[in-house]
């Protein structure tokens, strides 16, 4: 199995190293792709969050500040 995995399978072949490459070209983009959406959905998350907090707030109600 770790030999096929490695591109070994009777030898090597340039056609299945070449495919071996650019699959795990494409895994690195997927994966870098993933950690930039996980950053972008937690910043919208901690927006969204602040945002109800604000909402959550009046501001006619709240007693005012001490000077």
């Amino acid at each position: 199995m770790a030999k096929a995995l490695l591109g070994y399978v009777g030898g090597s072949d340039p056609r299945l190293l070449a495919e071996m490459r650019r699959l795990q070209q494409r895994v690195q983009d997927l994966e870098s792709e993933l950690v930039r959406i996980q950053a972008e959905n937690e910043a919208l998350t901690a927006a969204a969050s602040h945002e109800r907090i604000m909402e959550s707030v009046d501001a006619h109600q709240a007693e005012p500040a001490l000077t």
